[in-house]
């Protein structure tokens, strides 16, 4: 995995991605988005894909869902965190509650 510093943040690359949209038809519907990356991490997109044998638009997209699927995720946490009447429930109640046994 690429984990090199960021240094050069003015060295950009422009890298055009196209998200599918289903409609309620069931048609898909693609939009282009285009995405700046600093030169590392455009090299590490690339390296990946190449290792994994698969277009950068896949490492791409499937970055993105799992993304907007963790932070949804995240979300969720947080309203129920900052949620006063949502009761929190300690590991024992919660093993009791699914007929857990240590």
């Amino acid at each position: 995995m690429c984990h090199a510093p960021l240094r050069h943040r003015s060295l950009m690359n422009y890298i055009e991605i196209h998200v599918n949209i289903i409609n309620t038809k069931g048609d898909f519907i693609s939009t282009a988005v285009s995405v700046r990356l600093p030169d590392d991490m455009a090299r590490c997109l690339e390296d990946l894909a190449k290792t994994i044998e698969r277009p950068k638009t896949y490492v791409i997209r499937k970055a993105i869902e799992e993304y907007l699927k963790e932070y949804s995720d995240y979300l969720i946490a947080l309203e129920r965190l900052n949620d006063k009447d949502d009761k929190i429930v300690s590991d024992e109640e919660m093993m009791e509650l699914l007929g857990i046994q240590d």
